[in-house]
């Protein structure tokens, strides 16, 4: 096909090369069917197809598709400690401007309980030792419910938990979001364990609401995930809001959050 859109005049589409696989270098190539096909086009048009198979080849080295900015996803990372009100204040906000929540806890919990998981026991054993999940496998999750959802709006909740979690995410997710800023709710650790123990005696059905699980979950969020929220803050990329007050007075922070960003 290239050496017909060759003699052609040197016009072919990017999506017929997408469907060979040319192992020869086009380097090699050019010398050889340059001279084979010359007295069929003149030298600027030649010039033209290397270069443009080449940007391609360039381009496609990784497997990566560039998507202009504005259609990527926006996200949004939801960071504080357990029982800082993170779940109730994403619910107020997907209320107020149509984002997409995204608990990676709860995508965890339900990929546990999930007939046939092959993560299923790995998830369970973590959670219940107040551990962080390989990031391997909360990035698929959180990217297989991005593409289901076709939406493009998204709060991402308790995530990215420590420096593994941030390195996985530039690796695997960076290029494709649009990323916003870390919403940091700050709440004091009392306060915190309070909400958690209520929340499970209330049948949250959550197997770390309880105290030996929450005090391993606080110690690794003050090891793991404050320094995250810190290289966010250095970046100018943190939004910290109050979290001890009620849920209604925190929202009002919350609002003047999005207002700004313009939401």
């Amino acid at each position: 096909m290239l050496y017909a859109a060759i003699r052609s005049g040197g016009t072919y589409l990017r999506r017929d090369l997408c469907n060979f696989n040319y192992s020869v270098p086009f380097s090699v190539c050019r010398q050889h069917k340059a001279l084979q096909y010359h007295q069929f086009l003149d030298k600027s048009i030649l010039r033209s197809l290397i270069n443009k198979v080449v940007t391609y080849s360039s381009s496609t080295k990784s497997n990566k598709l560039i998507m202009p900015e504005e259609k990527k996803p926006q996200i949004v990372f939801v960071l504080g400690g357990p029982g800082a009100g993170k779940g109730t204040q994403c619910s107020k906000i997907v209320e107020r401007y149509h984002f997409v929540h995204l608990s990676a806890g709860d995508l965890l919990r339900e990929e546990r309980a999930r007939e046939g998981s092959e993560y299923g026991t790995l998830i369970e054993d973590y959670i219940r030792n107040g551990k962080i999940v390989p990031v391997e496998v909360t990035c698929s999750l959180l990217e297989k419910a991005m593409q289901n959802s076709g939406k493009n709006r998204f709060l991402i909740d308790g995530f990215p938990r420590n420096q593994d979690n941030l390195d996985g995410w530039t690796r695997q997710m960076a290029d494709k979001v649009n990323f916003q800023f870390v919403l940091f709710f700050n709440c004091n650790e009392d306060t915190c364990v309070e909400r958690c123990l209520a929340r499970g005696q209330g049948g949250s059905g959550r197997s770390d609401d309880n105290l030996e699980s929450l005090k391993k979950r606080i110690q690794t969020y003050n090891n793991d995930s404050l320094p995250i929220i810190k290289h966010y803050e250095q970046l100018g990329q943190v939004k910290q809001v109050d979290a001890n007050p009620s849920a209604e007075e925190v929202f009002k922070k919350v609002e003047e959050i999005f207002s700004e960003a313009g939401f």
